[in-house]
């Protein structure tokens, strides 16, 4: 029997409606466009977003930094329990945070959302989490793409990302090529699990046979709202302390994602530097020490995936380390100091020393003491 015969194929029987995507873009317009300042030409719709970069021709040398990621598998927990409107900020902050790091002040960014069924309240939900996180972050969302791939991902299913752009003058930028022996390695906390190492998480709490409603005493909530907790969004703040200190205060910054934070730590080092990082600075936030008794998860498989509590860290000169510390506290920002920099020597192997992490020949780090839980 032909297709004819059958009754005619269309875009809509396939799976795709497009004017459910439509009513999306309605829906999320207002949030969009209130990212948008002067520079931001076009509006919401057209097939390139626009950014006026007269601003640039401030800089004497300006260097653009762009970062691209996704949120992972932490969208399983959103599904899970049909919230949506926090997602963006994970989003966010994975890409934004990146550029940061080098001393980049983030201008624009872009999304994109592939589903299984465009259901148009849910997209504008997730939509705006983005935008709101781009308001906290500083940054115009100025373009995205919603894309529906029936079969290929079920009706209830989606992922997320995104992609920014950002600029810092040359000689401002910050990274391993400041840092100097001597150096105070300070931790920024994180607001929680941020949006790494959820596919070890997940498979913890499936094997304990835990639901997400479930409430936990320790936690406060029920352990969805835990795991649902937004990435912290640290542009805004870390652009704050690194303009208040100067290159000659603060020399670098690291975003500790995937690898967890002796790795990505280990990054803005120079080869030759050690950082001797004490695990007995902080207390180990709740999340963290629950998900290690309950999947009865190796301490070094810990570290080596999950941010324990410092999302982001800061590397500064010793006569730098009051005013960031008091800067941060005004910018509501808890901080502490995490270790110091040294050069690297002959005993500086084994186990609890991480180097040449993601590609990056550097320097290294010292993990010393017990977690406090």
């Amino acid at each position: 029997m032909s297709g004819t015969e059958q009754g005619a194929v269309t875009y809509a029987a396939a799976g795709v409606d497009t004017e459910a995507g439509d009513k999306a873009v309605e829906l999320m317009k207002g949030a969009v466009r209130a990212t948008h300042g002067p520079q931001v030409l076009g509006g919401v719709g057209g097939f390139a977003g626009l950014y006026d970069a007269t601003a640039l021709t401030r800089f004497r040398r300006p260097l653009l930094a762009t970062s691209t990621d996704g949120v992972g598998t932490k969208v399983a927990i959103a599904q899970a329990m049909d919230v949506h409107d926090t997602i963006g900020f994970d989003l966010v902050g994975m890409v934004v945070d990146d550029i940061v790091v080098v001393g980049a002040e983030p201008l624009f960014m872009t999304d994109y959302i592939a589903c299984g069924k465009v259901v148009p309240e849910r997209i504008a939900d997730v939509v705006r989490g983005i935008a709101a996180a781009c308001s906290v972050a500083g940054t115009a969302l100025v373009g995205g793409e919603t894309a529906e791939h029936p079969g290929l991902l079920g009706p209830d299913e989606y992922d997320v990302a995104g992609a920014a752009t950002g600029v810092v003058e040359a000689d401002e930028l910050l990274g391993p090529e400041r840092v100097r022996e001597g150096d105070v390695v300070l931790a920024l906390a994180s607001s929680g699990l941020h949006s790494n190492g959820y596919s070890l998480v997940r498979r913890v709490v499936q094997v304990a046979g835990w639901s997400l409603e479930r409430d936990v005493d320790e936690l406060g909530r029920t352990l969805g709202e835990e795991l649902l907790t937004p990435t912290r969004v640290y542009a805004s703040d870390c652009l704050a302390l690194a303009r208040r200190a100067g290159v000659d205060g603060l020399h670098a910054f690291s975003h500790v994602t995937g690898g967890g934070l002796a790795s990505n730590v280990a990054r803005v080092l120079p080869a030759g530097l050690v950082a001797d990082l004490d695990r007995s600075a902080w207390q180990l936030p709740a999340v963290f020490s629950l998900v290690q008794r309950l999947g009865q998860v190796p301490w070094s498989d810990l570290e080596g995936t999950l941010n324990l509590g410092v999302g982001m860290v800061a590397i500064v000169a010793p006569d730098a380390v009051d005013g960031v510390l008091a800067h941060a506290a005004e910018l509501g920002l808890p901080a502490w100091e995490l270790g110091r920099v040294r050069a690297l020597g002959e005993q500086d192997h084994g186990a609890d020393v991480v180097t040449g992490t993601k590609g990056v020949h550097g320097g290294a780090v010292r993990l010393t003491g017990t977690y406090r839980v």
